[in-house]
């Protein structure tokens, strides 16, 4: 407790208290599954956006990419720029197409141009993906929290979980969103504190910094050459952020969901373009903050303690950050930066939660029991959300009990069956000629690669083939998958009688608003 200063734990404290009292204020309003899971779908477009970018950024962000600037270069910044690509490219089209396409859940599309089986694999698929992260996301703000203040890890993890589940329950969607706004500004506030005290504190000035960054290279963004092994790339890492962005903003639940709460197409649009513009200069933020802490220890000569070193005696990048706030950071400063790690953690979990009881409602029980009321299926909701906020949070608990790696083969088959739903929505998105038939055959092909490189990639390796392990670098493995769904679907649908629904393709869309558009005076 030595590191815990009672400033730090009064602006935890309120932290805490103004998300409860949020999540509180909206729970008598949570009268009905289109109030629970679309805030009545009147959220002013900024909030929208603020929510969007609050749910994109994670705990994750805050340790990886100083880590990684740490460490290295800049390359990891490079898919965050393909999220501007994607909006330009489809923004305009899929935000309004699923406004009116679907009524809550983003794989009720699937299940309108393929049939129900296509509807629930990718629910499954979102669920699997986004269950497995929560409990890594619960165990690292709690890991983050307990190594800056020297409060019990299980405590943090206890107190963090009540508090965003039971905000969640309660106060649905609407609560998500508006603890999104002040879990936005806390994070912007304590990145931007934390860095005009980092440029404060620089030995020789801001100015050495960047000579010395500039110098060994620091701000490159990657290597030109083409070579798929080579997670440096700018060719792999701009493949990997398309794929990664076109799978987010037109097959995840939590930002299809975030389309559908808008007031109008119009707010929907805007608040969508708010949202990626706000992630881009906040990812550059955190590799500059890498940087200029990695600048930091090298004009000050700061030696580093054992706890920092591996075994090899190299230190271990990210923990640097960690350790720079802990030890050069005031009274109040490092409160604010913890209580931004919570909140970037805390968000992200909050509309995890919401989105699987809302795909759980939507996809699954409303099949099992189309008759049933209104009211049965927000409790179903409330229930889902409890149940699966008290295991993400056993889940933490018991990566933090036995380390992560007893839970590497949980995540690696999650890894694997979350596969490939750009792809999916690329091959029913754009062709009318594909079908069902076709559609499977491409999934059950795309599931049998990423299992293969999967379980054959990376330094520990689950199965070792030998020549035949797979060979590129393991963010080519999602977009190998997206690939192979496209083409392998795509040529198997030749093969059988057209299927499906060809007006809920691009054309068919731009036909029906091209006919709507005619009738109007």
């Amino acid at each position: 407790m030595e590191n815990w200063r009672w400033l730090d734990f009064v602006i935890v404290f309120l932290y805490f208290a103004l998300v409860a009292w949020i999540g509180f204020r909206f729970s008598r309003r949570q009268n009905s599954t289109d109030t629970y899971f679309a805030a009545r779908r009147s959220i002013p477009h900024w909030a929208m956006g603020l929510s969007m970018f609050a749910t994109l950024i994670s705990s994750i962000t805050f340790i990886a990419y100083p880590g990684s600037a740490h460490a290295g270069n800049w390359s990891e910044l490079v898919p965050g720029f393909m999220v501007i690509g994607v909006l330009l490219l489809v923004g305009t089209v899929l935000v309004p197409f699923y406004r009116h396409a679907v009524g809550l859940s983003a794989y009720e599309y699937f299940g309108q141009r393929f049939g129900y089986g296509a509807r629930a694999y990718s629910g499954l698929a979102f669920s699997a993906g986004h269950f497995a992260k929560m409990g890594f996301v619960f165990y690292l703000i709690s890991l983050t929290t307990s190594s800056m203040t020297g409060l019990n890890l299980y405590l943090v993890l206890l107190i963090a979980g009540v508090v965003t589940v039971l905000y969640t329950l309660f106060g649905g969607l609407e609560a998500v969103i508006w603890t999104d706004v002040l879990q936005g500004f806390i994070m912007f506030l304590g990145v931007i504190v934390i860095l005009g005290f980092l440029i404060h504190l620089m030995p020789g000035g801001i100015g050495a910094a960047f000579d010395l960054a500039k110098e060994k290279g620091k701000f490159s963004l990657g290597t030109a050459r083409l070579d798929f092994a080579d997670r440096t790339s700018l060719w792999v890492m701009s493949l990997y952020g398309f794929f990664w962005y076109l799978q987010k903003y037109a097959a995840d639940q939590t930002i299809v969901q975030r389309y559908l709460v808008a007031k109008s197409d119009r707010e929907a649009l805007k608040g969508v373009a708010l949202g990626a513009l706000l992630c881009v200069p906040f990812w550059t933020i955190f590799m500059l903050i890498g940087t200029l802490v990695w600048a930091y220890y090298q004009l000050s000569g700061t030696a580093f303690p054992p706890e920092l070193l591996d075994k090899t005696g190299k230190v271990i990048s990210d923990k640097v950050f960690p350790h720079f706030l802990v030890t050069q950071i005031p009274a109040g400063l490092a409160g604010l930066f913890i209580a931004a790690v919570l909140a970037a953690g805390m968000s992200t979990l909050s509309s995890d939660l919401n989105c699987l009881s809302a795909v759980g409602v939507e996809d699954y029980y409303r099949k099992l029991r189309p008759n049933a009321s209104d009211a049965r299926r927000l409790i179903l909701g409330k229930v889902i959300v409890g149940l699966c906020g008290v295991a993400a949070v056993g889940i933490a608990a018991l990566i933090a009990w036995k380390s992560e790696r007893v839970l590497s083969l949980y995540y690696a088959v999650s890894s694997i069956i979350s596969g490939g739903l750009a792809g999916m929505f690329i091959l029913a998105f754009l062709s009318r000629r594909a079908n069902k038939q076709g559609l499977w055959i491409g999934i059950i092909t795309s599931l049998i690669f990423t299992a293969w490189a999967t379980l054959t990639s990376g330094k520990n390796k689950m199965v070792d083939f030998g020549d035949y392990n797979f060979p590129w670098a393991g963010v080519m493995i999602g977009v190998g998958a997206h690939v192979i769904v496209v083409g392998v679907g795509y040529v198997a649908s030749l093969f059988f009688p057209p299927g499906g629904k060809a007006e809920w393709t691009l054309w068919g869309w731009l036909e029906k608003r091209k006919t709507l558009a005619a009738k109007q005076p």
